[in-house]
């Protein structure tokens, strides 16, 4: 449901990155497009919480209705960690955790979802692109320690308690990658990596953890991975792919595509082919990283008419956006569950 905050808000189903600490005439340029619904930042955006604020402003002083997300999981995948960002966990240590002690691992998982999300929020970012659902298979480099375990059941519960303290700070979630990147060795930045497993397999273990987590997840972000036993296109740009997550999985939030600049999406052609096959399957926003040229084609060639489905997504987009005010900075070190949240993620990295 539409907040009075939010109800003027006209997101377009692109999501961009910025070239750096500020923003220049071209930056400002593609955030005005209308086909433009959010701005994804990366560690060459940031070099300090002041500057961090002074961006996030800009780009809301270009358009109030982007999104302004990051990929911030915790572990070797957190873009901002100076000036006061808090070091994050990889999720495996999370897994690790509950080996040990489960109860204690969900009260962290949650107090790293809590710090996580209120530390960037008092800087202006709406969402991270987390939790990792892929399960940890020992196999693959590129997912490796981000993955919360082995086991679905594990991750499952790790994850809804991450997305608990999110929650809790009034950001959205992102599980990724559907229907699960852990079992392949390569890595869809620079490679096409095929799964040649069964439907049957792939249903009853990667993608357990969105059937268990429900209506937990604000989104999902399909892998760039071929499943050929079940669609020759990357899951990303499969119909089919999107459809079990939409009605087998009963999955109601938005879908993103993974970034249409790496290796695993070039088998769906130009950038403006990946954009359109993207959203053709059930995309509701694409994400280009990286390259402005390919963001200014994919702005310039992408036709996006208004009609049911585009409204539809455009209503799920809005419910991603944060309906309540974020504490800032100072406030938050002085919050007491803040500070109890910190003093728990402090006993898992110092353990």
């Amino acid at each position: 449901m539409k907040t009075a905050q939010n109800a003027t808000k006209k997101p377009g189903p692109v999501m961009l990155d910025v070239v750096g600490l500020t923003l220049n005439e071209e930056d400002i340029r593609r955030i005005r497009h209308p086909l433009t619904g959010g701005v994804i930042l990366f560690a060459r955006n940031y070099t300090d919480r002041a500057q961090l604020v002074a961006l996030t402003k800009a780009i809301r002083a270009v358009r109030d209705d982007v999104l302004i997300a990051v990929d911030h999981e915790g572990g070797r995948v957190q873009r901002f960690r100076d000036g006061g960002f808090t070091h994050l966990p990889a999720m495996r240590r999370l897994g690790e955790l509950w080996d040990e002690n489960p109860s204690i691992a969900c009260k962290t998982a949650t107090a790293t979802g809590y710090v996580l999300a209120t530390e960037l929020r008092a800087c202006g970012v709406d969402m991270s692109f987390t939790p990792v659902l892929d399960l940890d298979y020992g196999e693959s480099g590129v997912i490796g320690n981000r993955a919360f375990h082995s086991e679905p059941r594990v991750v499952a519960k790790l994850a809804q308690s991450l997305n608990y303290g999110l929650a809790m700070a009034g950001m959205a979630n992102c599980g990724k990658h559907f229907p699960g990147h852990g079992f392949v060795k390569e890595d869809s930045h620079h490679e096409v990596p095929i799964d040649s497993r069964s439907l049957e397999e792939i249903m009853e273990k990667d993608a357990a953890p969105y059937f268990w987590m429900g209506i937990g997840l604000a989104g999902v972000m399909p892998a760039h991975i071929i499943y050929p036993q079940v669609d020759p296109n990357p899951a990303g740009f499969s119909a089919k792919w999107l459809t079990i997550l939409r009605e087998e999985l009963e999955f109601d939030g938005v879908i993103f595509s993974d970034d249409l600049s790496m290796e695993g999406a070039r088998v769906a052609g130009s950038t403006v082919d990946g954009a359109k096959a993207a959203l053709a399957a059930g995309c509701d926003m694409v994400l280009i990283c990286n390259s402005p040229d390919k963001a200014d084609k994919i702005l310039t060639g992408l036709e996006y008419l208004e009609n049911d489905a585009t409204r539809q997504s455009r209503e799920r987009l809005i419910r991603l956006f944060p309906e309540k005010a974020a504490l800032g900075w100072d406030a938050l070190h002085q919050e007491a569950q803040y500070r109890h949240a910190l003093e728990a993620v402090s006993a898992l990295m110092q353990s």
